[in-house]
């Protein structure tokens, strides 16, 4: 039986030492590695063991039992939080581990709500009980009151496939049918099991256990549990299909692709389909490597269930299906801030350039822009670790010096009321013309696509140029340059001729109309917000609410807890991001905040954002709101506000 689990905790709750002692009782690995002396296993990376965190979501693969299991050691430090959820896409199973003094962390909340998110059947393992100050039964209340009360301390509940009354009644509560079978009958050992497997399964139940994985505490003991309370059902009877979860470029600079096999098996020289554009391409399978740290063997074929990674596919990005399983993951961890590169002088920028694009392969989080006419590269961002970490990365990997500007956040913009955007683009020799209904979209849906343009005005072909053009990238908005979303947008009707309508000319019209459209427009500006959700004592409830309406934000009704409240709402990332820091100083530490990205909303102060960044619209080199005509076989511009009454599809 193959399983994938993963492995998260908040940093420094002992994760990597947690994973550590898995694989040596496994025999997986020869020697205890520690974070504190850099020699982990799963720490692979250099940068990782000089700065005694995981960045990177490297796996490692035992046996135990009648199973294989693939382990993913997860980044613990939010700014890695992409590379965490790119990873939960393929896992069976998630243990998240805790601090018996800690206990409930601003991260582990973040965790909680990916893996639920992704219904992913989760156990906790509550660490470091050696420690002065722990609390287990404490730090279980809080997971229960915080989390779900379907967490059940399974420490000395469950022991050798054997139950206590008290679990035994837990299970029966949960389940009708078995409470009748209980009173009737009694306890059935393997009924009572099966039924705890399909309830973790369901997510109707989250066992907990104990420990200290530093002292080698109650480790075996909760990896014999967790083997007995989990399973899984993959076939190899049916057609490949997969999951690409991971991108990486080897030493000699090979394409290496993650896979998660999820039905079928799959061989060297196999050829395999997926869709990394509109387009469905087809590939051959060249290598099959199975990792185990940063190590591999390859093999010849592997089968449903299995984690492998192949080379020989050149467009499979993170979260494309492979074979019978289409479309894309969707992922909700995204940066919210952005930032210039700077390249020292002796590099070229379009070197420099070539390497980002490699890292952004590995990493889409990171959208890396050229921006042509200012020969700038821009990335996005998590946070100012994220940018530490890319430059040792960089100097280490193609060995040459960069640096970062500030992060600046990242804003979006969309339309308030619904318009018409019409294009025009007759230069000698060219012809298209596009008419685009556009109209407020829902908030965070991004562009849509709809089309009622009939096929005797418009090809179909040229129908569908038009919506790749729409779609291919992000388009700037008027008042801030920054991508547009959030639209819904309908072509109308179009015009193509047979003679001179040529490649590119409905790149231009659709682009023309969408910028026209803009211009006739009411605009808004949209700023990322956190979901927040902030635990305190309730006598620093006060303090916390008033920050909140300082910094622009809105509140839910504050729940209460004992002597303490939680509060959660959205409150903008510009005057929350470092907020952090200031609420461990008021507690004393004790105060937990999780901040998760909650999309985008108008922004708290447009006026001074738009006069900040200073963005002339009419000088944006790749946008024009103007059409061009012909007359006399000479091309003239007309501008957006005259370019209506011209149009020839009117």
């Amino acid at each position: 039986m193959n399983k994938t689990i993963g492995v998260f905790a908040h940093v420094d709750a002992g994760k990597t030492t947690f994973s550590e002692q898995i694989l040596y009782h496994t025999k997986s690995i020869k020697h205890r590695g520690r974070v504190d002396h850099k020699d982990a296993f799963l720490d692979s990376h250099e940068i990782e063991r000089q700065r005694g965190i995981t960045v990177f979501a490297d796996q490692a693969t035992f046996t135990y039992k009648d199973s294989t299991y693939y382990l993913i050691d997860n980044p613990g430090h939010v700014d890695f939080s992409p590379e965490m959820e790119r990873s939960v896409q393929v896992m069976d199973y998630a243990i998240v581990i805790l601090s018996a003094v800690e206990g409930i962390e601003g991260h582990t909340a973040t965790i909680w709500q990916l893996l639920r998110k992704h219904h992913v059947p989760t156990f906790f393992f509550i660490n470091k009980t050696d420690r002065t100050g722990a609390d287990v039964k404490n730090v279980v209340k809080e997971i229960q009151e915080d989390f779900s009360a379907d967490v059940i301390d399974i420490t000395q509940s469950f022991h050798e496939g054997e139950m206590t009354e008290s679990l035994i009644e837990s299970i029966a509560e949960r389940n009708e049918n078995l409470l009748e079978h209980y009173m009737e009958d009694g306890y059935e050992k393997d009924l009572w099991i099966n039924t705890m497997k399909d309830l973790i399964k369901d997510n109707k139940v989250f066992p907990c256990a104990s420990g200290s994985a530093l002292q080698d505490i109650g480790i075996v003991e909760f990896l014999d549990k967790f083997h007995q309370l989990t399973e899984t059902q993959y076939t190899s009877d049916e057609a490949f299909s997969g999951r690409v979860y991971k991108v990486r470029h080897d030493e000699k600079g090979t394409r290496i692709t993650f896979i998660k096999s999820l039905s079928g098996t799959l061989s060297v020289r196999d050829e395999i389909t997926y869709s990394p554009i509109e387009q469905a391409l087809t590939e051959k399978i060249t290598q099959i490597r199975v990792y185990n740290g940063n190590k591999f063997k390859t093999v010849e074929h592997v089968k449903a269930g299995e984690l492998f990674a192949v080379s020989g596919l050149t467009n499979a990005v993170t979260g494309d299906g492979l074979g019978t399983l289409y479309g894309k993951a969707d992922y909700e961890m995204v940066p919210t801030l952005k930032s210039k590169v700077v390249i020292v002088p002796s590099v070229h920028i379009k070197d420099a350039l070539k390497c980002f694009q490699l890292l952004d392969v590995e990493d889409p989080s990171l959208n890396v822009m050229w921006e042509e006419r200012l020969q700038e590269i821009h990335i996005h961002v998590m946070g100012a670790i994220q940018l530490e970490i890319l430059k040792q990365l960089v100097a280490e990997r193609f060995h040459f010096e960069v640096e970062f500007e500030e992060p600046q956040i990242l804003y979006k913009e969309t339309i308030n009321s619904t318009t018409i955007g019409y294009g025009h683009f007759e230069p000698l020799k060219h012809y298209a013309e596009v008419h685009l209904k556009m109209e407020p979209a829902r908030r965070n849906s991004g562009i849509t696509f709809d089309n009622v343009c009939h096929a005797n005005h418009l090809s179909v072909g040229n129908q569908n140029l038009v919506k790749h053009h729409l779609l291919e990238k992000a388009h700037n908005g008027l008042l801030t340059g920054s991508p547009l979303t959030d639209i819904k947008v309908t072509l109308l009707t179009g015009r193509a001729d047979n003679m001179h309508t040529s490649g590119g000319d409905f790149r231009e019209a659709t682009y023309r109309a969408l910028r026209q459209g803009v211009e006739k427009a009411s605009n808004l500006l949209l700023e990322p917000f956190y979901d927040f959700r902030i635990k305190v004592d309730v006598d620093q409830m006060g303090k916390v609410l008033s920050d909140i309406q300082m910094a622009h934000g809105s509140f839910d009704s504050p729940k209460t807890e004992g002597h303490k409240v939680i509060l959660t709402g959205k409150v903008p990332v510009a005057t929350f991001m470092n907020y952090a820091a200031e609420l461990a100083s008021f507690t004393q530490g004790k105060g937990v905040l999780n901040l998760m990205f909650g999309g985008y909303e108008q922004c708290h102060n447009e006026d001074e954002v738009i006069q900040r960044i200073a963005y002339n619209k009419d000088a944006d080199p790749e946008y024009s709101s103007s059409s061009i005509f012909c007359a006399k076989g000479k091309g003239y511009t007309v501008p957006w506000e005259r370019a209506e009454e011209l149009m020839h599809c009117l």
